[in-house]
């Protein structure tokens, strides 16, 4: 089992790692809506559900290549939203991340999200061979 880290992605906030790359797969935490930070700084959400999407499919791409995998490698998606009003905008911007790719993938509507985010997105990928 390997833990992922890359400083091209928002740091964890807590005792966890950004991906675990375990038995062929990436298994990739769930990706908050940050905006990039320089190193000590306190990460900043982006404005609305749209760009926090793109910033969470965009920390999860750079984790996913950080453990040598990549978007087009992802084979479940789970996207937490608190409110269903915003699923469109999440999933005009999650259509244009993945374009013809097609993960499975599951939407759950939830109560608030940590920090006040709007979208988490955590997905399983596939992992090349060691």
């Amino acid at each position: 089992m390997d833990l992922i880290h890359t400083p091209n992605a928002t740091p964890p906030a807590g005792h966890y790692s950004q991906a675990v790359r375990a038995n062929g797969f990436v298994f990739v935490s769930g990706q908050l809506g940050f905006l990039p930070a320089q190193p000590g700084e306190r990460p900043q959400l982006a404005q609305g559900v749209a760009a926090q999407t793109e910033a969470a499919l965009r920390s999860m791409a750079a984790i996913l290549q950080a453990a040598g995998s990549s978007m087009s490698a992802v084979v479940n998606v789970t996207v937490y939203i608190p409110d269903v009003g915003m699923w469109n905008e999440v999933n005009s911007v999650y259509e244009r991340s993945f374009g013809d790719h097609r993960p499975a993938r599951a939407i759950v509507p939830t109560r608030e999200l940590h920090y006040g985010a709007l979208v988490e997105i955590s997905a399983i990928a596939v992992a090349p061979p060691a």
